[in-house]
């Protein structure tokens, strides 16, 4: 985790002293499920959460247990006894170390879950806002980023919003589908540990029973999870390079707000560069190359191994990390995006009506031209408007084989702006409902 791109509430889930809070209530409240089973002292339960609940447990020291024990959860556990005392005994009875660390890691995925559904209502809401705001705001479309025909800017935002729209309603099922717990013990057989322990621990933990593990959590659950942060990851790029490409100078119709005292280059005082929308870009390169180190963990050798553990200590924290402060930026630059509408005019004119001429061959195969001379006949016209003969209306009006078919009003009529513009209220009810 790198402090520039972090925020405090996803950067404290992914704490060592978060992490140990954790282990601490996965074996306090095993110890509880195990003490109603009859298979430990009640009060020693009781003894293992009065002593740990307001414990701090000490970093340093854990990691000192650690560098001669060579295991981290052994070390935490040696810690926990030095707090405890005498009823330290009865802690991980029956529990192997994936039991902890592995129902320990989803219960931190499901908190920076909540986080990441947050910061997409986030964004959601600013994206609706701007949308409606523009919703009849004419700008040019874009194939190939060549000029194609009139959309509005509402539409490029509520486009948008579709998208990430999808993107939270998959941080829902991903958060679904790594909410479990696993308390089975070696090899997932529950030979030492009573399944209802697992299933207290499950249900106090605010997590759902793995219906089997083999030791450790089947990987795929995870694979989903980093695999919907790596597609939400695409998504904040693709909005960001519509806006990186918005912002050009010779295009200019929207730009990144710029505050007063900012500067943009240190040696050329002018100038006003997209440096949130190429920061997300980036950001969201390295949440995707998170995804394929978390499809490989999938396949671990027989019941366990860890090859997994290394990757899941770096992807876990950087990988929801990333995407948090991702979600909050782009929010935030949607929020203040300066809109020219006037240069969106300039630009939609660019072409001297260009942008009108599958209107125009409409117009003419409705008037009985076949579609290929139809196209031939606009293309024709079109082309020489291209290379700056005339205007694309002076030269359908002049030309004899396009009059025989449509008149003059005919013609203009197919130059209607407000043409391509006439469905956008339905666009949007799809998109957000009725208002």
């Amino acid at each position: 985790m790198i402090p520039r791109y972090t925020r405090p509430q996803m950067a404290e889930i992914w704490t060592a002293e978060t992490r140990f809070r954790i282990w601490f209530e996965i074996e306090a409240h095993a110890a509880d499920a195990m003490a109603e089973l009859g298979l430990i002292p009640k009060t020693a339960a009781k003894a293992i959460w009065d002593k740990g609940r307001n414990a701090r447990f000490d970093v340093e020291r854990i990691e000192a247990i650690e560098r001669e024990v060579k295991h981290d959860v052994i070390a935490f556990l040696t810690h926990l006894a030095e707090i405890v005392g005498p009823d330290a005994r009865f802690v991980h009875q029956g529990l192997t170390s994936s039991d902890v660390l592995d129902t320990c890691f989803n219960v931190q995925l499901v908190r920076a879950a909540d986080l990441l559904i947050a910061d997409a209502d986030a964004l959601l809401q600013a994206l609706k806002r701007r949308a409606f705001e523009h919703k009849l705001t004419p700008t040019i479309g874009r194939s190939h980023g060549i000029h194609a025909e009139p959309t509005t800017f509402g539409l490029k935002l509520a486009g948008a919003y579709a998208e990430f729209a999808r993107g939270r309603e998959r941080l829902v099922a991903a958060r679904k589908e790594v909410a479990t717990a696993s308390i089975s013990g070696a090899v997932g057989t529950f030979a030492q540990v009573d399944p209802r322990v697992e299933a207290h621990v499950a249900k106090a933990m605010g997590l759902a029973v793995e219906p089997i593990s083999t030791q450790v959590i089947p990987r795929d659950r995870h694979a989903m999870y980093f695999a919907t942060l790596g597609v939400i990851g695409a998504s904040v790029e693709r909005l960001a390079t519509e806006i990186r490409h918005l912002q050009r100078t010779e295009v200019l119709e929207a730009e990144e707000y710029f505050s007063e005292g900012q500067k943009g280059s240190s040696a050329m005082p002018h100038k006003r560069n997209p440096v949130l929308s190429e920061n997300l870009t980036g950001l969201a390169r390295v949440v995707r190359a998170y995804v394929t180190p978390a499809l490989e963990n999938v396949a671990l050798w027989h019941e366990r191994d860890i090859s997994h553990s290394s990757v899941e200590r770096m992807i876990g924290p950087d990988a929801t990390v990333t995407l948090d402060f991702a979600l909050a930026r782009l929010a935030g630059l949607i929020d203040k995006l300066v809109v020219y509408p006037q240069n969106m005019r300039k630009n939609l004119d660019r072409l001297g009506g260009l942008i009108h001429s599958q209107r125009i061959m409409l117009a003419l195969t409705q008037k009985g031209v076949a579609r290929e001379e139809a196209y031939r006949l606009v293309q024709r016209n079109a082309m020489k408007a291209w290379s700056g003969e005339g205007d694309f209306g002076a030269l359908l009006d002049a030309d004899p084989d396009v009059r025989k078919h449509l008149s003059k009003p005919e013609i203009a009529a197919s130059f209607d702006l407000d043409a391509h513009l006439r469905h956008v209220d339905t666009i949007f009810q799809r998109v957000f409902g009725k208002a």
